[in-house]
């Protein structure tokens, strides 16, 4: 299966997440490559998946579309007078799909970033048919900010395969110490802790049975 990872907001390590995933799919003998749809602002996301897919493929079909503005993909288009070509973005997908066992698909921002004013990445996870992957920033808030996007997912009929709460800062407060714990409580959907600087990403695997 394929999948989408998506944030709970920016900055909460989504490509970390994504970029794990990806060298330990690899490092189970599983073909597995990574890819960006749309990158806005500094392209050091699609860097980092090119790196962890040992630069399989080319940079255009990793990330057929590309803004400088460092915003929203919808916010950037309009500021460069830039339309996003939804079908591009699916005949990227669909030539690593054909290619590789995995492809793993980091979007930007959180699940409701607008792409078009009509389409989100909810949207796009259903037309490239992926497994849903949340990440969660473990800290004040995650409980509010997590339940609100796995809710989204399960309104638009979309799988939550896991939610990750990755540890992003240094000191875990009492927020960071319960989130786990009550999240398995209140989630119809498997949850797992990540220290941001752990590099074992086998129990990601075993949970999303790859």
């Amino acid at each position: 299966m394929n999948y989408l990872v998506t944030g709970t907001d920016t900055g909460v390590g989504k490509t970390f997440v994504s970029c794990g995933l990806i060298r330990s799919i690899r490092a189970s003998n599983i073909d597995c490559v990574g890819m960006k749809p749309v990158c806005t602002g500094e392209p050091s996301d699609v860097e980092a998946l090119q790196l962890a897919s040992d630069r399989v493929e080319a940079d255009h079909l990793v990330n057929p579309i590309w803004f400088h503005t460092p915003l929203a993909p919808y916010t950037a288009a309009i500021i460069e007078n830039r339309w996003i070509d939804i079908a591009a973005l699916r005949g990227s997908f669909a030539r690593l799909a054909a290619k590789h066992a995995v492809v793993i698909v980091e979007g930007a921002g959180g699940l409701l970033v607008p792409i078009l004013p009509d389409y989100d990445f909810r949207d796009l996870a259903r037309d490239l048919e992926l497994g849903v992957i949340v990440v969660a920033a473990n800290r004040l808030g995650a409980l509010n900010h997590t339940r609100l996007t796995v809710e989204a997912l399960r309104k638009a009929s979309l799988p939550c395969s896991l939610v990750v709460l990755n540890n992003v800062e240094a000191s875990a407060n009492l927020a960071a110490q319960t989130n786990l714990s009550v999240l398995e409580t209140l989630l119809d959907a498997p949850v797992i802790e990540l220290a941001h600087q752990e590099g074992d990403f086998s129990n990601l695997l075993e949970r999303l049975q790859l």
